[in-house]
């Protein structure tokens, strides 16, 4: 691969240099998703294509990123953060409240990794598999905010 192919998919894999952030990469990275989500507003089917796309582009980059910084699911490729907090969103009742409770519940769903989240960090290699927990923890908490944003009390 070209050199100045492989530095951009790094770069699009670690968002710059915020995967080099040198305490909790991962939280800097949903930091960010956060700060878009606030700064932009996006609708519902606009974040849909956003994410998608970024699950594409973010999967090349991630395994790209995972040869370059030779370690597997490396704490500097934080694309699949993003990917995952858009994933907990979407479709989702569209408020400060929600996009904070998202953000916490995001991190902790991707940190504990509760079954089957672990099993697809386990079985899938390269890209897909930086990409693919993350979206299943996103897939987790944006069941659990339907449910509560459902429950009128």
């Amino acid at each position: 691969m070209k050199s100045k192919l492989r530095t951009l998919l790094q770069h699009i894999a670690t968002l710059w240099k915020v995967g080099f952030f040198p305490i909790a990469p991962g939280t800097a990275g949903t930091f960010v998703a956060f700060l878009f989500v606030i700064l932009y507003r996006p609708g519902n089917r606009t974040l849909l294509i956003i994410t998608l796309a970024l699950l594409v582009v973010g999967t090349i980059a991630a395994h790209s990123a995972e040869k370059t910084l030779g370690k597997k699911d490396s704490g500097h490729i934080i694309i699949d953060e993003v990917v995952g907090y858009f994933v907990s969103i979407i479709y989702v009742e569209s408020s400060m409240t929600v996009y904070v409770l998202a953000f916490f519940l995001f991190r902790a769903f991707d940190i504990l990794k509760p079954p089957p989240v672990n099993y697809v960090e386990k079985s899938l290699n390269g890209g897909l598999g930086v990409m693919m927990d993350d979206v299943a923890a996103g897939l987790y908490v944006n069941v659990a905010l339907q449910i509560a944003t459902s429950m009128k009390f």
